[in-house]
């Protein structure tokens, strides 16, 4: 569509905007036109894909073009036009489905890799139960900004909680954020500097890929296993880079569902001591872990561990409570970050997870939970077998198995097949932090119960 320059002092977002806007007023592009999606964009004009996405907005923004929701970005006509009725739904598999779109129906009648409970397995009786409680309290209470740490009885609550896991802090070191995804972002903005090379599991956390390379960080991949990670490959990264922190998931990781041993985690903090660099480590599914293992932050007792945790993941995804536990420090130092960002977190939302937490039904909904999914693992884990798929791990606990067809050597390929049937699978490139296609999927087990999904995965046979 374009001729564009990476020598020319023009960047090359401005050179597609002023390109596609030219198209536009010479009719080389007619109202109603449909411009090609963002991955076919970048690949075909060797860009990324936060070039075009930041191209298309600014287009979308001068009133160039249309963002028609599911759909894709069309040129804009008169009044008239922009009325009509909307093409069908449309999406890619990149970073920005899980991130954008994923929250969305999408015309998908399964949805067997998203990253969430079903809604009837969360706790609504207690969670009406809290908005019972909050609705009889003085409409004052709640008339102004909260702490700049956020509820003090909830931190406290919270640095119980990390006591009776092992670790020793005070509610002082506990800042409470919106949701787990912020605490993340005041993480990523405090450590990372553009340029830096950053540590990350492989396959790892998509929304934190995100963030990293928006923040111009390079993405150093360690790749886990069943019970661990590649040691000797992250003593080679932290040799050749020096970069200052990991993030990782220890445990019920997302998308593998593996968790590291106590050997791999001593091992993992020596390094870290030894080539002096932090480590973020994100247990945002501690509550669905029947065993309780033994945390990073526990071993360490949070000296170079940055804990963040969730409360959002098992009573709802909209309660948007998180919060980051470290060293005093530390956590006097992010907080005028969270303040710039958005000033205090929900103090509304603090209390009804607090009332939640408090109302002592809390341990029977998650211990409930736990049995579910470790039943839905086991009955999950021998269809997809059964279906073809050979599995990463069992860890028959937390949401998610990794797995991969033997038919099939392209993840995402088996997933263009899947839209047909209105099945979204969620294919290994999403979780690489170089993006690159694998043969591997995530599956949420809550969300892998229907024969339909069986029914479509045995009749793949590798054919294109």
């Amino acid at each position: 569509m374009l001729l564009l320059d990476p020598t020319c002092e023009t960047p090359l977002v401005t050179q597609i905007v002023e390109g596609i806007a030219q198209a536009i007023d010479e009719q080389r592009l007619r109202p109603g036109a449909k411009l090609p999606s963002i991955r076919r964009f970048a690949q075909s004009h060797g860009v990324s894909h936060f070039t075009v996405v930041e191209a298309y907005d600014r287009l979308v923004a001068r009133g160039c073009l249309n963002a028609v929701p599911n759909a894709g970005f069309y040129v804009r006509g008169p009044a008239s036009e922009d009325a009509a009725e909307a093409p069908a739904p449309e999406f890619d598999f990149d970073a920005h489905l899980l991130l954008h779109k994923v929250f969305q129906p999408l015309g998908m009648e399964l949805r067997p890799g998203v990253g969430l409970l079903p809604e009837h397995w969360l706790d609504a009786e207690g969670l009406l139960r809290g908005l019972r409680t909050l609705a009889r309290e003085e409409p004052r209470q709640f008339g102004n900004y909260g702490h700049s740490k956020g509820n003090p009885r909830l931190r406290g609550k919270l640095a119980d909680r990390l006591a009776d896991a092992g670790v020793a802090a005070s509610p002082e070191q506990v800042l409470l954020t919106s949701g787990a995804s912020q605490a993340l972002d005041l993480a990523v903005r405090y450590l990372v500097q553009r340029g830096d090379p950053v540590l990350v599991d492989e396959p790892g956390y998509h929304n934190l890929f995100l963030n990293l390379r928006l923040q111009g960080a390079q993405l150093l991949g360690v790749p886990r296993s069943a019970d661990g990670l590649d040691l000797e490959r992250l003593e080679q990264l932290v040799r050749e880079y020096r970069p200052k922190v990991y993030f990782t998931q220890a445990r019920l990781q997302s998308p593998t569902g593996a968790s590291l041993s106590l050997a791999a985690s001593h091992r993992l903090l020596q390094l870290a001591e030894k080539y002096d660099f932090l480590i973020v480590e994100n247990d945002i599914y501690a509550d669905l872990d029947p065993a309780g293992q033994l945390l990073l932050a526990n071993l360490d007792q949070l000296a170079r561990v940055i804990y963040i945790g969730s409360l959002s993941k098992v009573i709802a995804p909209a309660l948007r409570v998180g919060f980051i536990a470290a060293h005093p420090e530390l956590i006097d130092e992010l907080v005028p970050l969270k303040m710039v960002a958005g000033l205090t977190s929900s103090e509304l939302t603090e209390t009804l997870a607090l009332d939640i937490l408090l109302q002592g039904r809390q341990r029977k909904h998650v211990r409930q939970l736990r049995e579910q999914l470790g039943e839905a693992h086991d009955s999950v884990a021998r269809r997809l077998e059964a279906a073809g798929l050979e599995l990463f791990h069992e860890p028959r606990a937390g949401l998610f198995l990794w797995a991969r067809h033997r038919a099939v050597a392209d993840a995402t390929l088996l997933a263009e097949r899947a839209k047909e049937a209105k099945i979204l699978l969620f294919p290994g490139q999403l979780f690489m932090p170089d993006g690159r296609h694998v043969p591997w999927l995530r599956f949420n087990v809550a969300h892998s119960l229907d024969a339909r999904l069986y029914d479509f995965l045995a009749r793949q046979d590798g054919s294109s």
